[in-house]
């Protein structure tokens, strides 16, 4: 079976020139109170920091592949899935926060405001869903309904 969804879960553009901004900001802050080389030196470590931070939290794949429902470093069959449900902004926010399970599997990005709500139907898993950060939340619902054969219109 091909690939019937794949996202990267890229940070902003707006992430990247506004850390820009500020990581300049911190520059010349350095610049003006220790010797050039210093401010230089300290201000193009935590440049590289930052940026590093952003490839590695805007790394995250979620995919659905060969039967396979991949998120993150985690993956599952979609044989053992249950209800899909694309959420929105609103949706999102609620089942995240007020009505979250604290054994639920996230898959989460701040910048991401939609997401998917994927039921656990293994008996053996503790994990009653996972919540997935996505763009598309009805594409992806769609693409595991294709394999799973539920789902839920909503968001």
């Amino acid at each position: 079976m091909p690939t019937s969804y794949d996202e990267r879960l890229h940070v902003p553009l707006r992430w990247w020139v506004q850390a820009t901004m500020f990581l300049a900001t911190v520059w010349l802050a350095f610049s003006v109170a220790m010797p050039l080389w210093i401010a230089s030196g300290g201000a193009l470590a935590l440049t590289a920091a930052v940026y590093a931070f952003f490839v590695w939290i805007g790394s995250v794949r979620v995919a659905v592949t060969d039967g396979v429902l991949h998120a993150g470093d985690a993956k599952i069959p979609v044989a053992l899935l249950g209800e899909v449900r694309p959420l929105d902004k609103e949706e999102t926010r609620r089942v995240h926060g007020v009505e979250a399970d604290a054994r639920a599997y996230l898959v989460t990005r701040p910048y991401v405001s939609r997401s998917v709500r994927v039921a656990i139907d293994d008996p053996a898993d503790p994990t009653p869903y996972w919540l997935i950060s996505t763009r598309h939340p009805r594409k992806l619902a769609a693409a595991l309904a294709h394999d799973v054969g539920t789902t839920t219109p909503a968001g």
